[in-house]
């Protein structure tokens, strides 16, 4: 049975994340928080999930291993790929193989279990880095596929994935988070954290995390190393 106010919500424990799973808190949606630990470099990142959850007071947070590191291709999961500190051109080598057509298929299968209508996911097209699976065109290609491949779509209970983030600049983005009592102490984005959950502040997420902050005109809570 379907609960329309149930929600789904793809929780890394970043910063885009926390404010999505805020949002989707303030909208009255009853949230079940998903992480994952895929074979990234550093574990700490569901450690601040844990606690941005707990925070939100979800209904249920699950914490799910899967081995992207299997296939590895990408600095995230190989270590013998080194995590660029300065801005490249194209698709970065930080891109993980089909992380978030994963990561939504595994949402897609607890929202049919707990009955939520709705995903959320924290992607962004406009400080998103180059990465091809957070762009607008493949949430809308996923939310097809969630329709065409569930119990819950065939029978008319229509699945939407929701990515609320997508237009927006980092800097408004934090807005949105500090309007809805988000403390971003909590949450961070940093692709080597070291193993005390702290910030490298040189790689490509960590500056655009500064950037944001900065042209937001708020002082960046990060814990850097």
């Amino acid at each position: 049975m379907s609960d329309d106010k149930a929600a789904v919500v793809l929780v890394s424990g970043g910063l885009d994340s926390s404010t999505v799973l805020a949002l989707a808190k303030s909208q009255g949606y009853s949230c079940y928080a998903l992480s994952f630990e895929y074979g990234q470099r550093h574990k700490s990142d569901v450690v601040f999930a844990q606690r941005i959850a707990a925070a939100q007071g979800v209904v249920e947070h699950k914490v799910v291993r899967i081995d992207l590191d299997a296939f590895g291709g990408s600095a995230l999961t190989d270590l013998d790929i080194d995590v660029p500190t300065s801005p490249t051109e194209g698709i970065p080598v930080t891109y993980v193989p089909a992380r978030n057509t994963v990561f939504l298929a595994y949402a897609l299968g607890y929202a049919e279990v707990v009955g939520a209508r709705d995903i959320f996911i924290g992607v962004n097209a406009v400080d998103y880095s180059g990465y091809p699976d957070c762009r607008p065109e493949f949430v809308s290609a996923f939310e097809q596929v969630a329709n065409l491949a569930t119990k819950a779509g065939v029978e008319g209970q229509h699945l939407t994935v929701q990515a609320p983030l997508i237009h927006k600049t980092k800097a408004e983005i934090i807005q949105m988070g500090l309007e809805l009592g988000l403390d971003y102490a909590e949450t961070v984005s940093c692709y080597q954290l070291d193993s005390e959950g702290r910030a490298c502040g040189e790689c490509d997420s960590c500056r655009i995390r500064q950037e944001g902050f900065r042209a937001a005109g708020v002082v960046d809570p990060t814990h850097y190393r």
